[in-house]
């Protein structure tokens, strides 16, 4: 079993959110769309990342064959984040990720 855990400042994320070419870099296609819309979107967006290093982290000692940009973060119908690597669900992994209005943070724990 392996750990991940990152934190993010959400200012840090405010001048990404109207940046079309930062996002579609980093984030996939579910993630822009889920986040941009939202009131907070830089908190969104700061949590995805988060939880894309966590995960990127909990990984670190097995054999790698993505970057952290094919690591994706979609909710379930009631709200459970789950990972996706290269668009497929990982099942194993579990995440979460909690924040305030400064920061985010986000755990991931392979198995």
């Amino acid at each position: 079993m392996n750990v991940g855990i990152d934190i993010e400042e959400v200012e840090r994320f405010v001048k990404y959110v109207r940046d079309k070419k930062f996002l579609e870099r980093i984030f996939a296609k579910e993630e822009i769309s889920y986040s941009i819309p939202r009131k907070n979107a830089a908190q969104y967006l700061a949590a995805r990342f988060a939880a894309k290093e966590a995960v990127w982290k909990a990984l670190s000692t097995r054999n790698k064959k993505f970057t952290i940009a094919d690591i994706s973060v979609r909710n379930t119908k009631d709200g459970k984040p789950q990972v996706y690597i290269k668009n497929k669900k990982y099942k194993r992994i579990d995440i979460s990720l909690s924040h305030t209005d400064k920061y985010v943070a986000a755990v991931a724990i392979a198995f």
